[in-house]
């Protein structure tokens, strides 16, 4: 009965973040410029993977190979949102500008401009 409610968890999880993987897949080819991508970018290396992480945590149970998952996402909590603001503070130190509400009235401008 305990292995029957571990699977089920495990494989929740594992759906849950298979889910998170593919809106921020999608969410990656929609969004309209770099600073937009970053938050699904963010999405699906801390939830989606985080999730994924966990329930093939609970799948190996009490091991070396549990041990080494947990490191992974101890290691992708951490780097994950520094790496996205480092991305972003790099974009606009490059001189890439936020697309604001305004530039989409107005055709032809470009969502980059100075």
């Amino acid at each position: 009965m305990l292995a029957l409610a571990a699977d089920v968890a495990s494989w929740s999880l594992i759906l849950a973040g298979s889910v998170f993987l593919v809106a921020g897949g999608v969410g990656l080819l929609r969004m309209p410029d770099v600073f937009t991508r970053l938050h699904p970018a963010g999405l699906i290396d801390t939830l989606g993977a985080g999730l994924v992480i966990a329930g093939l945590m609970i799948q190996a149970g009490m091991s070396f190979v549990t041990v080494k998952l947990a490191l992974v996402l101890v290691f992708i909590f951490f780097t994950s949102p520094v790496a996205t603001h480092a991305l972003a503070n790099a974009a606009l130190s490059s001189g890439v500008r936020p697309r604001l509400a305004d530039d989409r009235s107005k055709k032809g401008d470009s969502p980059s401009r100075t």
